[in-house]
């Protein structure tokens, strides 16, 4: 147990970091080669190289090579833990959400039939 909440707490300090985000974010639709990350993200290539040992060394990424460079794509493992830590707190706000919304809705409604009160009171009875 104590293992598992350490990984998450590790887990959420490398997805902390900016540019660690942009890669994944980059590598959800493709795996890239180091020289794509960094022409796409405007980093220069040490930084991109750094940023890429820690998430392969955390298991968020891995590589393979393919002639004369190292491609890398997403490991799901570590970014469906986060995922389903986070999920306790999407119910908690999905469910305070929907009620926020009802609430809305029922002011709105409020405040439409206030006005449609006040217009029916100004306006001026037909004369006879």
């Amino acid at each position: 147990m104590l293992y598992r909440v350490y990984k998450r707490v590790e887990s959420f300090e490398i997805i902390a970091e900016p540019n660690r985000r942009a890669i994944l974010s980059l590598l959800v639709s493709s795996q890239q080669s180091v020289g794509e990350i960094e022409r796409q993200l405007r980093m220069p290539q040490p930084t991109v190289s750094k940023h890429l040992r820690v998430l392969r060394e955390a298991g968020f990424v891995e590589s393979t090579v393919d002639a004369q460079r190292r491609l890398y794509r997403l490991k799901p493992g570590p970014l469906q833990e986060v995922d389903m830590w986070l999920a306790q707190f999407r119910r908690f706000w999905s469910a305070h959400l929907d009620a926020l919304e009802r609430h809305l809705d029922r002011m709105e409604s409020l405040d439409t039939n206030a006005k449609k009160n006040k217009q029916k009171k100004t306006r001026p009875k037909p004369r006879k």
